[in-house]
């Protein structure tokens, strides 16, 4: 898998944990993690979002068509081997990293949130940390026939 993190500022534990999962799935090819402008930090609060755009395998596969409604044709397509369907109940089987809190065709989001008491301080932080996932690259299976 190829990993891009140049616009990633390395914040987010989940963020993280979410790219080394991505790491354990085969059909996952490609991906790019970057800070969102939506992050935004205050003295009782630290929000974090961060992006990830994934590349799935592809493969090719023969389609027939008639062209002209007349003519049969056959020309090679390619497709991803695998869904944003699919890569919700990937991650949804492990432990880390669980079904998203949002999901549809394009996106995953995952919403964390945890509070923080620095040492020798009675008041702490909230921290909250949203991940979006969105596929990049090639056509999905059903988009391919028509």
């Amino acid at each position: 898998m190829e990993l891009d993190t140049d616009s990633w500022s390395g914040e987010g534990a989940f963020t993280q944990v979410l790219v080394e999962a991505l790491r354990t799935i085969d059909a996952v090819s490609f991906v790019r993690v970057e800070d969102a402008s939506s992050s935004h930090a205050d003295v009782e609060y630290n929000f974090i979002s961060n992006e990830l755009f994934v590349r799935f395998q592809t493969r090719e596969r023969e389609v027939r068509q008639r062209r002209f409604g007349m003519i049969p044709v056959r020309r090679q397509v390619e497709e991803a081997v695998m869904t944003m369907n699919g890569l919700e109940r990937e991650l949804g089987e492990l432990d880390d990293v669980g079904l998203p809190d949002y999901a549809d065709d394009g996106m995953l989001q995952y919403l964390r949130t945890e509070r923080i008491v620095p040492a020798y301080q009675t008041r702490g932080y909230k921290l909250v940390e949203l991940v979006r996932i969105y596929e990049v690259g090639a056509d999905r299976p059903d988009e391919a026939e028509t």
